[in-house]
């Protein structure tokens, strides 16, 4: 079976280098990352490329993944590292998924608190509602706000 022969490959191929943090393999056809975060799913959106028919390996998918992964066509996702709404979400959009280690939710990089990616698509189902919720919070965070609107 052709999908199983890519999603090993794919595995594979996050294993072969410890920068690279995703891979994607659709038959003959294979690349690889080393961008951290959401940043290569961002880049293949904003590129109008789509995952489509591929398999695909992340060191950690957690819920703003899982939609960048949807909207973007994915057939299939593995994750070192998966969180219980990106399974959410998978399940949701009929993507099928593996794991080696399941968690609650994911942290930020500096351990201290929940992923600013993961804030952004709380509650949100939706693909393209997804994509646009994070490019909203890296917008606010380039620029110094904390991108959660005023309080008062």
């Amino acid at each position: 079976m052709q999908s199983r022969k890519d999603l090993e490959r794919a595995r594979e191929l996050l294993g072969e280098d410890p920068a690279y943090t995703c891979a994607f393999v659709r038959g003959k056809e294979q690349f690889t990352s080393a961008q951290r975060g959401v940043a290569p799913l961002l880049a293949l959106a904003d590129e109008g490329k789509t995952l489509e028919g591929f398999s695909c390996a992340d060191r950690v998918v957690g819920r703003a993944a899982a939609l960048l992964y949807a909207f973007l066509g994915a057939k299939e996702v593995y994750g070192e590292v998966l969180s219980a709404s990106a399974e959410e979400i998978f399940k949701a959009q009929k993507i099928a998924y593996g794991y080696g280690v399941f968690t609650q939710s994911i942290v930020n990089r500096q351990g201290t608190g929940p992923c600013p990616m993961e804030e952004a698509t709380e509650g949100i189902f939706e693909p393209l509602k997804g994509l646009c919720a994070i490019r909203v919070r890296l917008r606010a965070m380039r620029t110094g706000q904390n991108g959660q609107g005023a309080k008062s």
